[in-house]
């Protein structure tokens, strides 16, 4: 990907891009409106994920279950029509000076400072509480940094390599992010971000030594976070051995290994987990993934793991093929935050990783999450649709290895 990138910046310089950019909205001045042609197979496995996490909402979420159904039926319906809504009118939209990419920073940071202002719930400044909604401003950050990251890097690939300065600006709009989201007293969003962040750098031309430096440089907070920090650290040591802390801090990691390992090969049938019945906590959010296992069994769990690795090579493929930096940017970026959520997510339920307070895309409950997600979705789609409009990419996951030739 990354020599993918430096060659399609030689032979396409940005001047170049801009000029035909501009030519080709002139062209389109005064043409009848007509609606995008949106990848099949992405569009079909992001229903079948909403419609499977409905209903595994209702099944994890106990003796409350139609009230949870109810709302993340209503929460999964916005997203739905804001995902329509983005992916026929995104590059459109992109025009306008409110959209621009810095301005979302501006108002993604004004939320980010107003959520610590609010009550604690559950310990934590993490949502502004509109009594009907609850926002999660972080979850906006997912996307919000993201483009303006492709943004900034649409002019500056391919240069990155040489001139280390032009790093400076990126990293300080990430670092100024990530430290708010990490006020919150949310370390899992940070290093999911913090990872998307250095691989979309990458991508884009940046070498592995001009991470090195900040990487250091920022090592002793992330040490502190970890170790000096009290409830991390339990988390840390209850996860090394969650059954010597069974009783108190490695109770919920216990659960979740009985939920997953009595699901067997073929799972116990939907509505059937035991574990939900208030053994397991935050079954219907953070942990749903375990009730999956549970009722779904290993075999039809792992038609949800395939899901996930197809987004995220579907992704890639799209990104290999599009013809400005920015799109494919926006749709490697975007795709590789919804999947690396999911696997930390599985990864938390199986003991892989510490747990964390990171929702399962498309199948946790939660509005900010899934509306969010759909969102990613939405402009993965359009972006991918205009590239296809306009140059007829085939279909074929390789082809970008006939990109510049």
């Amino acid at each position: 990907m990354v020599t993918l990138f430096r060659a399609a910046s030689r032979k396409r310089p940005n001047t170049l891009l801009r000029k035909s950019s501009v030519s080709s909205r002139r062209q389109n001045e005064g043409t009848p409106w007509r609606p995008l042609r949106l990848d099949k197979r992405l569009v079909i496995i992001t229903l079948a994920f909403v419609m499977t996490g409905l209903v595994f909402t209702y099944s994890s979420s106990a003796f409350d279950s139609s009230s949870f159904f109810k709302r993340q039926l209503i929460f999964d319906a916005m997203g739905l029509m804001l995902a329509i809504i983005l992916s026929q009118f995104y590059s459109k939209l992109q025009q306008l000076k409110c959209f621009k990419p810095i301005y979302l920073m501006y108002l993604t940071w004004a939320l980010l400072v107003a959520v610590l202002f609010t009550r604690t719930q559950a310990h934590v400044h993490r949502w502004i509480d509109f009594g009907f909604f609850k926002l999660q401003p972080s979850e906006i950050a997912k996307v919000t940094l993201v483009i303006y990251i492709a943004d900034y890097l649409e002019n500056a690939a391919g240069r990155l390599a040489k001139n280390w300065r032009l790093l400076l600006k990126p990293m300080a709009v990430a670092g100024i992010t990530l430290g708010l989201i990490l006020a919150e007293r949310d370390f899992g969003t940070p290093f999911l971000m913090g990872i998307v962040f250095v691989c979309m750098m990458l991508v884009a031309g940046m070498r592995i030594w001009h991470i090195l430096v900040p990487g250091i440089l920022i090592s002793p907070l992330i040490v502190h976070q970890l170790f000096f920090v009290g409830y991390r650290r339990e988390r840390i040591f209850s996860f090394l051995n969650p059954f010597a802390s069974e009783g108190s801090t490695g109770y919920q990691l216990v659960q979740s290994f009985l939920a997953v390992g009595s699901g067997g090969w073929f799972g116990k049938g939907l509505g059937n987990s035991e574990l939900k019945l208030e053994y397991l906590p935050a079954a219907h959010t953070d942990f749903i993934f375990s009730v999956m296992c549970e009722e779904f069994g290993l075999f039809r769990i792992i038609l949800i793991l395939l899901g996930f690795c197809w987004i995220l090579v579907r992704g890639i493929s799209l990104a290999s093929v599009a013809k400005s930096h920015f799109r494919s940017l926006v749709i490697f970026g975007l795709s590789i935050t919804i999947c690396l959520q999911a696997f930390f997510n599985m990864a938390m339920a199986i003991g892989l990783m510490p747990t964390k307070g990171i929702a399962l895309p498309f199948f946790s409950y939660g509005g900010s999450s899934v509306v969010m997600t759909l969102v990613m979705m939405g402009i993965i789609l359009n972006l991918a649709a205009v590239d296809s409009a306009k140059n007829n990419i085939r279909e074929d996951v390789t082809t970008y290895k006939h990109r510049n030739k």
